[in-house]
This record gives structure tokens, sequence and C-alpha cells, in this order.
């Protein structure tokens, strides 16, 4: 096999096998309702009070009378900063690394990431509902300057899913009901980072990758209640993705420079099962309690396989199961008014000998607040805020390029850290 053939794969493992599983972890968005948004997520799968039920239990939809619909989306304001512990590369040929210099990369996220979703939610019979959904479950944009000390790590990360769920319910008896919806969910991703030459005396290479997918999956859950206390367990099946599309490599010199330019690609994705389990209490007639706990299992990404027409590459990344704990509760004010606060603990998934600076994720606590105002008994305006805690972390992300013995190892410090703010706004009409 000539050296260019050989190269590619080594190429691909270092460029996309290290980025593209921590996205699936640390981009996951919890955020999927204005109104569950205000009390930190913790009506989940039991409060059935608006049409975004349909995403966290469609079961609850029951509870719903008539035809309505929910618009509205969060803004996400998220903040990072990278402190250079000590990054390095290999020279081939010599016993000693060199360290790798440049700027902390600027706050690599946007200024306004926003976060959409619709709902819809009809009362066919005195037994059946049907229900819409539209949102957006993963996603994030960022983009670190060009001379970041963690070029070699990441650069550009640009993740987009759109996810669409046609759901049922069907109420059983008075107080049981049952439901599920089809997830079309449709995922695009661009990733791109420096390359290093064989001298670290040279111009930085770039490389590329860009793909897409459209896959399929489904959820279903159980919705109860006593009148005064409503329980409800939901179950939202892994997705399986495989992104095809195609990398480029430019600007590698010398015996590098075989590897220049654009290829087929495509690379496996696993999204995880999630598992939600829920109870609302009214403990006065103007008073609830809620409590949620979800369950992640990440498990399932313990590696993702590049395939290209040279062979395949594999990255070994050891995700762990994860889990996430939140409590809230509500006040009527009036008949107009209702007040909502909360808490969520959400622990992160990545492992700490995997941690990337593409997404530099620790385990979060939410505390968030909001209040719905009914204009009318036909419309009414929710409105939230929350704030998130991110823990700091230490990243040690060593990737390895180019077959022996022109291998180079960069290794990138870095010490993270970060926090983000969420304003989220919808409007819910009934009919």
């Amino acid at each position: 096999m000539s050296f260019s053939r050989r190269l590619l794969p080594f190429l691909l493992s270092g460029m996309l096998a290290a980025p593209v599983p921590a996205l699936a972890g640390g981009f996951y968005l919890q955020e999927q309702s204005p109104k569950e948004t205000g009390r930190a997520l913790s009506g989940g799968a039991a409060a059935g009070d608006d049409p975004s039920t349909i995403y966290f239990n469609p079961s609850a939809m029951t509870q719903l009378p008539g035809i309505q619909t929910s618009v509205g989306g969060v803004i996400l304001s998220a903040t990072a900063q990278q402190s250079n512990r000590g990054s390095s590369r290999s020279v081939p040929g010599l016993p000693v690394s060199v360290p790798v210099t440049g700027n902390d990369g600027g706050n690599p996220f946007a200024k306004v990431i926003p976060i959409p979703s619709f709902y819809a939610t009809a009362q066919v019979s005195d037994r059946l509902w049907l229900g819409l959904g539209v949102n957006a479950p993963f996603g994030l944009k960022l983009d670190y300057d060009e001379s970041y000390f963690g070029r070699y790590d990441s650069l550009h990360t640009d993740l987009k899913t759109y996810n669409i769920q046609p759901s049922a319910a069907y109420k059983l008896t008075d107080n049981l009901s049952i439901g599920g919806g089809v997830d079309v969910q449709y995922v695009k991703v661009k990733l791109t980072n420096a390359l290093p030459q064989l001298s670290p005396l040279l111009a930085d290479g770039h490389a590329s990758v860009e793909g897409d997918d459209l896959s399929v999956g489904w959820n279903a859950g159980l919705f109860y209640t006593t009148g005064d206390t409503n329980f409800g367990v939901h179950y939202r099946s892994r997705m399986t993705h495989n992104l095809k599309g195609d990398q480029t490599i430019s600007g590698l010199v010398g015996p590098l420079a075989t590897a220049n330019g654009t290829f087929d690609a495509n690379a496996p994705l696993e999204l995880p099962d999630i598992v939600t389990v829920s109870m609302m209490h009214r403990l006065t007639p103007k008073l609830r309690a809620m409590l949620t706990a979800r369950w992640y299992n990440w498990s399932v990404f313990r590696a993702i396989t590049i395939n290209t027409a040279t062979g395949a590459s594999v990255k070994e990344m050891h995700y762990h199961d994860s889990y996430s704990v939140s409590a809230g509760g509500e006040y009527d004010v009036s008949d107009r008014l209702t007040l909502r606060a909360g808490t969520m603990f959400d622990r992160t998934p990545t492992n700490p000998q995997f941690l990337t600076t593409r997404v530099p994720d620790g385990d979060r606590v939410w505390l968030s607040g909001g209040a719905t105002w009914n204009m009318s008994s036909a419309m009414a305006l929710n409105l939230s805020y929350a704030h998130t805690f991110v823990e700091k972390a230490n990243i040690i992300r060593p990737d390895h390029y180019y077959p022996a013995p022109a291998t180079v190892t960069t290794t990138t410090l870095s010490s993270a850290s970060g926090n983000a703010d969420q304003l989220a706004a919808s409007l819910t009409v009934r009919f």
C-alpha cells in the first residue's frame, strides 16, 4: 500500500473519531419547552399541562381538551474559556516534544443560539388524542480563532438536528392513558481542525468533514392520575445515524501533500435511549410540587468507526451512562398569573480520559424561574429564565496523525470553564 493510502485513515482517525462522539454527549439540548424551562424540566412526563408534553410524554396529551398549540423557543447564551496548560506536539525523528502556542480561542459560542419548538394536540374523541411536535434535540455552533492553541483538536463545529414527532394518545380509563410517537430526525454536521506539518516551523494544514443523515426512532409512555397526583413514565429510543458526506484535507506539504484532496466518508452516530420518570402532586388547590428523574443510556456509545475507500479506523470513547434529577414547584397567584421555579442536576456522560475542546463539558446545575400569564381562556404566554453552572474540566486530549515514521502526536492540555443563560418564551393557544 502506498504512503498516501496508509495516510488517509490516520488523518480520519485524528480528525473525526475524536470530536464526533463528544458532540453527541455535550450537545443534547434539554430545552425542548419554554414552560418546562421555568421549572427546570421537573414537570417532565407527569405535568400534562402544555402541548410540549408531546416530547416529554405523549400519553399525557389526554389532559389537554380540544385543540391546543404551543409555539416558541429558547434563546441560549453560553460562554466558555480555555486556558493552555502546556499543549505540545511531537516532531518525527526527535525524542522531544515542542510547545503548541496560540491564543485562548476566544468565546467559541455564538452570542445567541436559538432552540425553536412547535407542538399541537387535538382531541379526536373522548378517548383518542393526536399530536405533532417539531423541535431540535441536538445542536450547537462554535468557532475558535484560527491561532487557538487547541486548533489541532478543534476549530469549527456546526451541528444541527431537526426532529418531527407525530404522536397519539389513548385514554384506557379515566385514570390511565397510553401514548407514543415516531421520531423522524435529520442531522447535519460540519467539523474542522488544523493539521500539524512534519515540521512545527511550517504553517498548519487544514481538515474539514461534513455529512448528514435522516433516521427514524420511536417513543412511548404511560400516564396515571389520581386527581391530585400524576405519575408519568416515558421511553425514547436510541437514534442510529449513519452520516454520509466528504472530508477535505488541504495545505499539507512535503511527503504529506499526497493526502490533500476531497474524499467520500461516512461515520455511524449512536444517540442514546432516554427513560423519564415523573411525579406531580397538588399540595393545595393553588400549589403544585414536581419531581423528575431521567436516565441516558450513553454506554451504547463506546466507539466511533470512520469508513473510507481506504479502510476503517476505530476510536474508543467509553462514554458513561448519565442521569439528571430535577425538582420544581408552581403557585397560582390568581386565575391569570402562575409563578414557577426549579433546579436540576445534570450529570455529564463524557469520560475524563477522552475530553475534547470541541465540547468542554462537565456536570451541570440549573436554577430557573418562570411565569404564565393567561391573557384569556384561549391564550397564555409563558416566560422563563434559567442559569446553568457548568463544572470546570481539565482536558488532556492526545491525537495521533500519520503512519510511522511520520507520526505526529499532538497533546492538547486545557483548563475549561463556562456557564449558560437561557431566556424562553412560548404562546399557547386553545381552540
